[in-house]
């Protein structure tokens, strides 16, 4: 008899991208769309990690630099350096956010043997937005809760920031 480990993430398609030498996936189903890096309108009085606001399609969007939020050390952008949409859920409500990534990697079909939870690093170290490990061949992807992890951005301050 085989026992199911219960994960909080699901098998399925994840975007992998990466944040220097990390990759971390994100549910294919959040993202709305893959942008080149592109001019991002400083705001004034907003955390470390909340870039600005880009106007897409006339949607003023705000965006958080993934390795500011991170506490990663920065990086000099390079043409792979994008900006991945995606819909996050707080409350009822939607909203759109720009993170700032070094590169885009793949789709990756994720399967329930593939996926393990997150190790626990003690009570002192916050891991809620991290949805599972993943391990592909040799590697471990970092699959994230992106409505955690953005979650953790104070949504009212991005809603100021795109209104």
């Amino acid at each position: 008899m085989s026992t199911v480990i219960e994960t909080r993430a699901k098998p399925g398609k994840y975007l992998t991208f990466a944040l220097g030498p990390e990759e971390f996936g994100l549910e294919i189903l959040k993202v709305r769309e893959i942008i080149g890096y592109m001019a991002i309108t400083a705001v004034p009085q907003t955390p470390e990690y909340i870039r600005g606001v880009i106007n897409l399609r006339g949607q003023v969007i705000p965006v958080v630099d993934l390795r500011a939020k991170f506490a990663m050390h920065s990086e000099e952008r390079t043409s792979q350096t994008c900006i991945i949409v995606v819909e996050t859920r707080h409350g009822d409500q939607k909203f759109n956010t720009g993170i700032v990534v070094d590169r885009v990697r793949d789709v990756l079909d994720i399967t329930a043997g593939q996926i393990e939870d997150a190790p626990s690093f003690g009570a002192s170290v916050e891991t809620d937005f991290i949805l599972s490990m993943a391990k592909i061949t040799d590697s471990v992807k970092i699959l994230l809760d992106i409505d955690r992890v953005l979650g953790s951005v104070d949504m009212a301050t991005l809603r100021r920031t795109a209104a």
